[in-house]
């Protein structure tokens, strides 16, 4: 699909909840929806947003949808560098499965059934977030040595991988160094999954930059079949799972603006809101600002 296709495709209201569909629900995530098609899985990305772990009374139209476009689009950019849980023929499997609503098969991947590994792998190419804050208690990253003198968003020397565990709903992933992660996984899967999480990054970075942004820092999952082939899962290189910043605007020793949920989180930090159940309403004009930024990152990649 085109940019303007997807644009044109988004609904006027938030589409927070996904009913009526005849598939046992196997988990409801911050974000997405898991349903068992008994071969397959199927990915529903509704238009929630969470903050601070905390998912927020008001989604983003559409969301969902720029979400799973951009995360089609990222998985065709990058077989070449793993394989990823898309089952091939996406149109077949909607019209095998009975899915003709256009609204769900925009927001839908209809995925291989893999075994989700049990860290989430963050790359990291400039200061930022956690990674600043953790720079500036102790000078390093996830057990990782950085230069002294460095800057809030300064670019990294070399890009690094900075993994975290993957906690429940509601509680927070924590960082993790080498041997943390190399004991929860198998220290051959970790070399792996820290080797082309890194290429993955790089590629993202470069593509980002081309199309006038800075991808900061990234998020990956990855999953292994019954053979322990190991695929990239979820989601892929959007702006919720990503720091996008306008390369125009780029300066170090601030928090740059980016394409991201930042610009809400920032909203919420000015209430004072104790980030905790029940999140405070957002206003129309942040909603729509928000999914202006969405909107935005996905025109400047596809085109």
């Amino acid at each position: 699909m085109t940019t303007a296709e997807i644009a044109a495709a988004l609904p006027a209201h938030a589409r927070t909840s996904i009913d009526g569909l005849p598939f046992p629900l196997l988990a409801s995530g911050k974000v997405r929806e898991i349903f068992d098609l008994g071969d397959a899985l199927l990915l529903v990305a509704t238009d929630r947003l969470s903050a601070f772990d905390v998912i927020l009374p008001d989604g983003i139209p559409g969301k969902g949808i720029l979400l799973t476009q951009l995360s089609n689009w990222w998985f065709a950019q990058t077989a070449h560098l793993i394989p990823n849980h898309l089952l091939p023929d996406q149109a077949g499997e909607f019209a095998r499965r009975g899915i003709r609503d256009r609204d769900l098969q925009l927001r839908s991947m209809i995925v291989r059934k893999l075994r989700p590994l049990t860290i989430e792998c963050v790359a990291r190419g400039y200061l930022i977030g956690s990674g600043w804050s953790s720079y500036q208690k102790t000078g390093a990253v996830c057990g990782i040595r950085l230069p002294a003198g460095l800057r809030q968003a300064d670019r990294l020397p070399e890009p690094i991988f900075t993994p975290t565990t993957k906690a429940p709903k509601g509680q927070h992933d924590e960082p993790i160094d080498d041997a943390q992660g190399a004991a929860a996984i198998g220290a051959e899967l970790y070399a792996q999954v820290k080797r082309l999480s890194l290429a993955l990054y790089q590629f993202g970075h470069d593509k980002a930059r081309a199309a006038g942004m800075i991808l900061a820092d990234t998020k990956f999952e990855f999953g292994t079949d019954a053979t322990g082939k190991l695929y990239l899962i979820d989601e892929v290189l959007t702006p919720d799972s990503s720091r996008y910043w306008p390369a125009d605007a780029y300066r170090p020793d601030c928090s740059p603006p980016s394409y991201d949920k930042q610009f809400v989180r920032g909203h919420l930090l000015a209430l004072r809101w104790n980030q905790q159940p029940p999140a405070p309403r957002l206003p129309a004009d942040v909603i729509a600002r928000t999914r202006d930024k969405y909107l935005a990152a996905l025109r400047n990649l596809l085109g």
